[in-house]
């Protein structure tokens, strides 16, 4: 197998993953505070993740590493999760799904300004009109959407794509599930006070459902998911296999409809159908 197939392989991986995060998160703020919510699940990856250095014995991070997986930790382990927690309690999961629609852009164009990446104008015209048809159908759902709700997932996906070009860039010479692991435990002393000061007073009105939604985020969302995202980046190229965010809407909306019985109608998947033409057209054109 090539590094480009397993950079395939890797990103598809660590998206199908990424897909639950939404609706979990949906479920887990009914009944969690998003602050909190934000910050134990990191504490307990970071837990995990120091742990898993431990294990294997992973060489310390050079000096000049310390501020690029700092700005990982403060984008994708605390920046996305806590604006896309705050989104969820103005907007639905299958609305704010519509938005990662947007992260392959985003993350294109910092693979350009932080990785070097210089794909074909033909690739920059597919992306912008994928992300024209998403940001066209937030914009004409009216009082159905909330402004303060699509303001946060819209910081959210430049917050989030930022992170991901960072990231994969440390990959390249760390590996996938070291960055991830390293940024969270050295987010870790910070994040464990604010999870004892942001702790519910009592948890006996913590449903089933928030309490596993938040073993999944903290698990898959937070460590395991990101493994395979940052070794596909770092294998495939980040403009490349970012595209694979195309396929999260689908997967989410589809989780969306299971498990939270949220009602999704047509004109959605005519979007995604939409995007998903234009980005998969556009990885012909990732490169020169």
């Amino acid at each position: 197998m090539n590094k480009t197939t397993s950079g395939w392989i890797n990103g598809f991986l660590g998206v199908l993953i990424f897909s639950g995060s939404l609706p979990a998160t949906r479920l887990a703020v009914m009944d969690f505070d998003p602050l909190f919510l934000t910050v134990c699940r990191a504490a307990i990856a970071g837990v995990l993740g120091g742990v898993l250095l431990l294990i294997f014995k992973q060489q310390r991070p050079l000096r000049s590493d310390i501020v690029p997986l700092l700005l990982v930790a403060l984008c994708v382990v605390v920046g996305f999760p806590l604006l896309t927690a705050l989104a969820l309690q103005y907007v639905t999961s299958a609305h704010a799904i519509i938005y990662i629609g947007l992260l392959p852009l985003s993350t294109a164009i910092f693979g350009v300004l932080r990785g070097g990446e210089r794909p074909r104008p033909a690739f920059w015209i597919l992306s912008v009109l994928g992300s024209s048809l998403v940001a066209g159908f937030a914009l004409t759902q009216g009082a159905a959407s909330s402004p303060v709700g699509d303001a946060l997932m819209l910081a959210s996906i430049i917050v989030c794509g930022y992170g991901y070009a960072e990231g994969a860039m440390l990959s390249r010479r760390l590996g996938g599930w070291q960055v991830i692991s390293w940024a969270l435990v050295l987010s870790l002393p910070v994040l464990s006070l604010l999870s004892f000061y942001y702790m519910p007073v009592s948890w006996t009105g913590i449903s089933g459902s928030a309490l596993w939604s938040l073993a999944y985020v903290s698990l898959f969302s937070m460590l395991i998911g990101f493994v395979f995202w940052y070794r596909g980046l770092a294998q495939g190229g980040i403009a490349a296999v970012g595209q694979l965010q195309l396929l999260q809407p689908f997967f989410g909306l589809l989780l969306s409809a299971l498990v939270l019985h949220e009602s999704i109608g047509w004109p959605i998947f005519i979007v995604n159908i939409g995007v998903v033409l234009c980005v998969t057209i556009a990885r012909r054109f990732a490169s020169k």
